[in-house]
């Protein structure tokens, strides 16, 4: 096996970028084949600092506990099923982080997780009905445990009294929630991973871009810039894997794989309006997700957010969608443009003629100012001072273009899209939300479609940082059961 790199020099496994994505894939990979050489390649000067920063995301752990976009209503019933997928994913990173806990790969949990009500939150009569009938369809599911609802001004001014100030209850209003709920420092958490590959002797090299990556018989040439000298070099990797954000599409374009081809990316900005008051702070204590506005993407649905960031309890309402042809916060203008292929203009065009309702959402959002952001908050927070909130940049997503036959040619996909080669050499993960919150469940994924040949040798190490891989926890009610406890107790989320 080769040794870690140095430049020019070979190594079995090449991340780039050092967020959350890369990270989770690295530790695992160290876990399962040791020996094996890795090196993280970041374009900034430190790791989580796009993404993965806990300013630039929601850091709600994404287990759709509150999350009304994954229940939609169709044809007059409650569709659960991506709400059910998604929390599945979710358990897998409890157990995945457990374990790292337990074995001391991870230090002090508390530091990037922490217990946090979610709460979904509803005002006026076809919401509520909605929310009721949302709570119906999931209270008896087993991976919705001690999930309430309430449509009681008493218990909504118990619960919420910062959102239930100055607030007229003529108007329908009704809650569910879950206490059990967690607030997630992706920062934090990439930081220890890399803290935990450093210590085994993965070199991170920061200030190094991207520029090119070739293939050379079976393995792959990456040819790098150092962005302090401006210096090249190349580094050979048996398996490459992009977890670089929004510029995974290019990098992998760059790659030249076909399986890329018509795909497209569509880059959506954030803002949120972060509250100063200490006070006022302290007086909340909840993730409260509303219904999102007719053509919101999935990551502008409405939130006042407890967070707990380096120790320090906070709070954010928003996110305000916004747009810049920018792949990364830290990008360039030329992104969009120099992601456009004649391939991917189909799917690009169609979704553009298509999502009218997402257009005229951003053109709304983009014509806010400050005074009509707030106006959005009093809907929350009736008695919402200006002077209590300054706007701060949240992160940026691109959103997937996924291409598909006529009459349509493209569709906008919500999620995340893994593209791998087809002889598993290089894979990518794209798209946004649920990202970071299941990233251990979309590495898995990784290691099957790449390392096919692996995975029988693999399989007891997985089940034992991940004991129910291969299984489906909503068929296996005792084993979710399990794992719950046993991962309250390892992140310290027991009350």
């Amino acid at each position: 096996m080769a040794t870690n790199s140095s430049q020019n020099d070979t190594v079995d496994v090449l991340l780039v970028g050092a967020g959350v994505i890369s990270t989770t894939l690295a530790v695992m990979l160290k876990q399962l084949q040791p020996e094996w050489s890795q090196l993280i390649l970041e374009r900034l000067d430190t790791p989580a600092a796009e993404s993965s920063d806990p300013w630039n995301n929601a850091g709600t752990g994404h287990s759709a506990l509150c999350e009304l976009n994954y229940t939609p209503e169709v044809n007059g019933k409650i569709d659960v099923s991506k709400a059910v997928g998604v929390n599945e994913k979710f358990q897998v990173s409890r157990q995945f982080w457990s374990h790292l806990v337990e074995n001391d790969i991870l230090g002090e949990p508390s530091e990037w997780i922490n217990r946090v009500p979610h709460v979904s939150f509803a005002q006026g009569m076809d919401q509520v009905d909605y929310l009721k009938a949302r709570y119906e369809a999931l209270k008896d599911n087993p991976l919705f445990p001690n999930m309430k609802f309430s449509d009681s001004e008493t218990k909504f001014r118990e619960f919420l009294p910062l959102m239930a100030e100055g607030r007229d209850f003529n108007t329908p209003t009704a809650i569910s929630w879950f206490e059990e709920g967690a607030d997630i420092n992706y920062g934090a958490l990439t930081r220890q991973y890399v803290d935990a590959l450093t210590a085994e002797g993965v070199e991170v090299r920061y200030g190094s871009e991207v520029v090119n990556l070739k293939r050379d018989g079976a393995k792959w040439k990456v040819s790098v810039k150092n962005r302090h000298t401006g210096d090249t070099s190349v580094v050979t990797a048996n398996f490459v894997f992009i977890g670089a954000g929004g510029m995974a599409l290019p990098l992998l374009q760059k790659a030249g794989i076909p399986e890329i081809k018509g795909y497209g990316g569509f880059p959506v900005s954030g803002q949120w309006l972060r509250c100063t008051n200490e006070e006022l702070i302290e007086k909340h204590a909840a993730k409260v997700y509303g219904k999102a506005s007719v053509g919101a993407p999935p990551m502008s649905v409405p939130h006042l957010d407890t967070r707990v960031i380096d120790g320090k309890k906070g709070l954010l309402f928003g996110p305000y969608a916004g747009w810049t042809p920018k792949f990364l916060k830290s990008g360039s203008f030329l992104d969009l443009f120099k992601s456009l292929r004649p391939g991917n203009l189909p799917s690009m065009i169609g979704v553009g003629l298509q999502e009218f309702g997402l257009t005229k959402y951003l053109v709304e959002e983009l014509l806010k100012d400050q005074t009509a952001k707030m106006e959005s908050l009093r809907e929350y927070m009736p008695e919402a001072k200006d002077e209590d909130w300054e706007l701060v940049i949240a992160g940026q997503r691109v959103q997937v273009i996924k291409p598909i036959g006529a009459p349509k040619f493209g569709s906008l996909e919500f999620g995340t899209t893994l593209i791998n080669s087809n002889d598993g050499s290089i894979a990518g993960l794209m798209g946004a939300s649920p990202g970071a919150s299941i990233a251990p469940a979309a590495m898995l994924e990784v290691l099957e479609r790449c390392f096919g040949g692996h995975m029988a040798e693999w399989a007891p190490k997985l089940r034992e940082m991940i004991p129910s891989y291969g299984q489906r926890l909503v068929k296996n009610e005792a084993l979710f059961q399990e794992q719950w406890d046993r991962s309250q107790k390892a992140l310290k989320l027991a009350k």
